[in-house]
């Protein structure tokens, strides 16, 4: 049974594969990235925020992993969606998600979230700005390649930061070119 619960949630985190970032199709994005890809740069960041930030790196990047598994039952709702549709609870869908794991796993998953969505500790503090941040990078990138229409998206980004490392890079980053890296 054990195996069989492991696997049945990697099938379901999978879908996160799947599911594109919605909000982005409203700036005109035709081809948005998936849910996982934003994820995936999300737990860089927040691995890098909380080294600057004198945090535990790991414990960042391992939050920021977790924030947005809940969307393989409630997609992806853009922030347009909040008038009508209440924000989903994350702990209570990850509560169902992890139901049927052993013990330590659904555990170690259900920590995690609750970590992150109380917004504590340093490492969720990073580990929620490196959401931010890496949605501001996305429309910066998005902008470089003539997506009007995403200023909203990086002064929400920008106004929401909390610590200091992030909000530098997002200072910089809104005045630089996406393509800057190949010039170092």
């Amino acid at each position: 049974m054990t195996g069989e619960a492991i696997a049945a949630f990697g099938y379901e985190l999978g879908v996160l594969k799947r599911i594109r970032r919605a909000g982005w199709w409203q700036a005109g994005v035709r081809d948005p990235e998936s849910v996982a890809e934003h994820s995936m740069r999300v737990a860089q960041l927040a691995g890098i925020l909380a080294a600057e930030e004198g945090a535990n790196p790991e414990r960042a990047a391992y939050l920021a992993l977790w924030h947005d598994t809940q969307e393989t039952r409630t997609t992806d709702l853009p922030h347009s969606a909040r008038p009508y549709v209440d924000k989903p609870d994350a702990r209570r869908l990850t509560a169902d998600q992890t139901s049927v794991l052993p013990d330590a796993a659904r555990d170690t998953v259900r920590g995690a979230v609750d970590e992150y969505e109380g917004a504590a500790t340093p490492e969720a503090r990073c580990a929620r700005d490196a959401d931010k941040l890496e949605m501001l990078l996305q429309a910066v990138e998005y902008r470089d390649v003539g997506v009007a229409g995403v200023g909203e998206w990086i002064a929400s980004a920008r106004g929401s930061l909390v610590t200091d490392t992030a909000r530098r890079v997002a200072d910089v980053a809104t005045t630089m070119t996406s393509m800057a890296w190949r010039d170092q």
